[in-house]
C-alpha cells in the first residue's frame, strides 16, 4: 500500500469555523480529562501502603482498573449521554482525542521520559475524520461529516487511482487547512543505486557543501526575524492577559513563527531539488541530530533544521528515483579525500584543508563531502565498511577497498 499526504486551504463559513472551534474545544476538554483520569490513577500507585502524603493523596480503590484506552472510550460514551455539548461533535473526533493520548503514553513508555501536557485554552490545533465511505472531494468542495461542504483550494488534483482514506482539519493562524491522507493499492520498488553520485556536508559556515565543489549558503531564518519576533513578545507582555489586544498580539507571533517555517520549508524543498537534478546517488552523514539541540550554537543549529532538511530530501529522493543513503559522520573533516590519509583534528576556525601528504588543498567542508561521497560508494559496492591501512586507528569508516583481505571493523572518533 502507498500512502500520501497533500495539504490543501479551505474556506469555512462563518457558522461551519464557529462550529468546528467549538469541536477542538471539546476535543481539548476530552483530552485534558482523560489524562488527569490516568494521571490520578498513577499517582495513587506512588504513596506507600502504610502511609500517606502530608500534602495530599488520591483516594482510589486499589482494585481500580487502568484507565486504557478501551475503558475510557467506553465511558465517553456514556458522557456523552450526560453532557449535550459532547452530542454535537462527530463520535470518530472524539475517539481520535482518546487515540491521540494513548499514542503519547506509548510514546512516553517507549522513551522513557516526557509524560504527557495538559493543553492549554488554544492549544489543540487538529482533529482528525478517520474514514469516509466515499470519496468527499466534489470539484472545489470538500465534504465533511457534520460540517457540510467546505469550500477547498484544490491547487493539485488528486492523482488516479487513489482514494481518500483519512482527513485531519488544521487550524493554523493563516486559516484552516485539510490534510489528506491518500491511500492507494500500489507497490514502488526501492530505488537501486545509478547515475552519478554526489556527497553533502551540512554545516554552520555553510548550510550545505557539495563534493562538486558547490557551496549553499545558510539563510538565517529565525535570527534575521528575531528582533520582530522580541518586539512583538515584548508587547505581549505590557497587554492585560485575556484581553482583545492580547489575543491580537498572540496572533501576530503566531503567524510570524509560521512565515519563518514556511520560508525555511522551501528553502529545504528548493535545495533538496536542485541536488536531486544533477545526481542519481546522494551520500549524506548520519548525524546525531540530538546533540546539537544543546551548547551555545543550539539556536543556529535549530534554525538551520538539519533533520527536517534530511527528511525532505529523502522524500524528495524517492519520489524523484534518487537513491540516497547515510553513512558514518566519524572523522570526515579529519580524512584527506586525495589520499586517504589523517589530517588531525581541526579546530572550528580552520576552513581549508590542507594534507601534508599530497598537498591536496581545497576547502574544508567540500574535502568532507568529498569523503562522504566515496564512502557512500564502497557502502553501495559491498554494504560493509572496509578501513584502509592508512586509516587504521583513526577512523571508523574508509573511503575506498584496497584489497579483499583489509581489516573490517568500526573504531571511533572524533569529528
Amino acid at each position: 500500500m502507498l500512502n500520501l499526504t497533500y495539504s490543501y486551504r479551505i474556506y469555512p463559513g462563518l457558522d461551519q469555523e464557529a462550529q468546528m472551534l467549538d469541536w477542538l474545544e471539546q476535543c481539548r476538554r476530552v483530552y485534558n480529562y482523560a489524562l488527569a483520569e490516568r494521571r490520578d490513577w498513577i499517582d495513587s500507585r506512588k504513596c506507600p501502603v502504610n502511609a500517606c502524603s502530608i500534602r495530599q493523596e488520591y483516594i482510589i480503590p486499589a482494585d481500580a482498573p487502568y484507565p486504557d484506552y478501551y475503558k475510557q472510550q467506553k465511558a465517553l460514551t456514556e458522557a456523552k449521554k450526560r453532557i449535550p455539548e459532547l452530542k454535537t461533535v462527530h463520535s470518530q473526533v472524539l475517539q481520535d482525542a482518546l487515540k491521540r493520548l494513548d499514542k503519547s503514553f506509548k510514546f512516553m513508555q517507549e522513551r522513557g521520559f516526557g509524560f504527557p501536557r495538559f493543553k492549554k485554552f488554544g492549544q489543540y490545533r487538529s482533529f482528525v475524520f478517520p474514514q469516509f465511505k466515499s470519496n468527499p472531494v466534489n470539484g472545489f468542495e470538500i465534504k465533511l461529516p457534520k460540517v457540510g461542504s467546505v469550500s477547498i483550494n484544490l491547487h493539485r488534483p488528486i492523482p488516479e487511482g487513489f482514494e481518500v482514506k483519512q482527513v485531519r482539519v488544521v487550524f493554523k493562524p493563516s486559516g484552516w487547512y485539510a490534510q489528506l491522507i491518500l491511500q492507494a493499492d500500489l507497490s514502488v520498488p526501492d530505488v537501486m543505486p545509478h547515475g552519478e553520485p554526489i556527497g553533502i556536508d551540512l554545516g554552520l559556515e555553510k548550510f550545505l557543501s557539495v563534493s562538486t565543489g558547490e557551496l549553499v549558503e545558510r539563510p538565517r531564518f529565525f535570527v534575521d526575524l528575531q528582533s520582530k519576533l522580541r518586539w512583538l513578545q515584548r508587547k505581549l507582555r505590557n497587554k492585560k492577559k485575556g484581553s482583545a489586544n492580547y489575543r491580537k498580539i498572540q496572533t501576530k507571533i503566531r503567524k510570524l513563527h509560521e512565515h519563518i517555517y514556511n520560508v525555511r520549508r522551501e528553502f529545504h524543498f528548493l535545495t533538496a531539488h536542485k541536488l536531486c537534478d544533477n545526481a542519481g546517488m546522494i551520500f549524506a552523514e548520519d548525524l546525531n541530530l540530538k546533540a546539537t539541540r544543546r551548547g551555545m550554537l543550539a539556536k543556529h543549529c535549530l534554525d538551520a533544521a538539519w533533520g527536517s532538511f534530511l527528511d525532505i530530501l529523502k522524500w524528495v529522493a524517492w519520489k524523484r528515483g534518487v537513491y540516497l543513503a547515510k553513512v558514518d559522520p566519524n572523522g570526515t573533516s579529519q580524512t584527506c579525500p586525495q589520499c586517504g590519509a589523517h589530517t588531525g583534528k581541526k579546530e572550528l576556525s580552520e576552513r581549508v584543508h590542507h594534507c601534508d601528504e599530497c598537498g591536496y588543498t581545497t576547502d574544508r567542508d567540500i574535502a568532507a563531502a568529498q569523503v562522504v561521497m566515496q564512502r557512500g560508494l564502497v557502502l553501495v559496492a559491498d554494504g560493509q565498511s572496509v578501513i584502509l591501512p592508512v586509516e587504521e586507528g583513526c577512523l571508523g569508516t574508509p573511503m575506498k577497498q584496497e584489497n579483499p583481505t583489509a581489516r573490517k571493523g568500526s573504531l571511533r572518533s572524533t569529528r
